[in-house]
């Protein structure tokens, strides 16, 4: 990658970081160790800085991400209503851990606080296709269609 190109339309201040990182995610899909390096040769932070900024932030991530990014909400409604059985289910079947990315690349799965669909909850989101009203069997089905 090209980092100058991606810096162009910075100053290099520290009030770049955060735009950076964004723009850097949006070509990569994440935050790579090279990037942060560029990042910080670039702002002149260390790259522990850049990485205990982004690490702050859930919208950024530090591992590449799969081709269908799963969500589980977890938010009250959700939670209540079986969001719990539904991340044990993606574990299950996919054999990854919230914040963790299938060996293939096909999946990166995380558990999210709330995707403000509390009436119709429990809610699962992959890529922008929101489930809801999901049970163990139908996310089971739903995941075979995404394989």
């Amino acid at each position: 990658m090209d980092y100058r190109q991606l810096f162009t339309d910075f100053k290099g201040t520290e009030s770049d970081l955060i735009p950076i990182l964004q723009k850097t995610q949006d070509r990569l899909g994440y935050i790579s160790p090279e990037a942060t390096k560029e990042i910080s040769r670039f702002l002149k932070l260390s790259e522990n800085q850049i990485f205990g900024v982004a690490s702050f932030y859930s919208q950024f991530r530090f591992t590449p991400p799969g081709r269908n990014s799963i969500k589980i909400c977890m938010g009250t409604a959700c939670h209540v209503k079986g969001g719990q059985i539904l991340c044990e289910t993606v574990e299950r079947n996919l054999g990854i851990s919230p914040g963790q990315t299938t060996a293939d690349q096909k999946f990166d799965f995380h558990r999210v606080a709330c995707l403000g669909c509390c009436a119709l909850a429990p809610v699962v989101q992959i890529n922008d296709d929101i489930y809801s009203q999901i049970n163990v069997t139908k996310l089971q089905e739903i995941l075979k269609k995404y394989e």
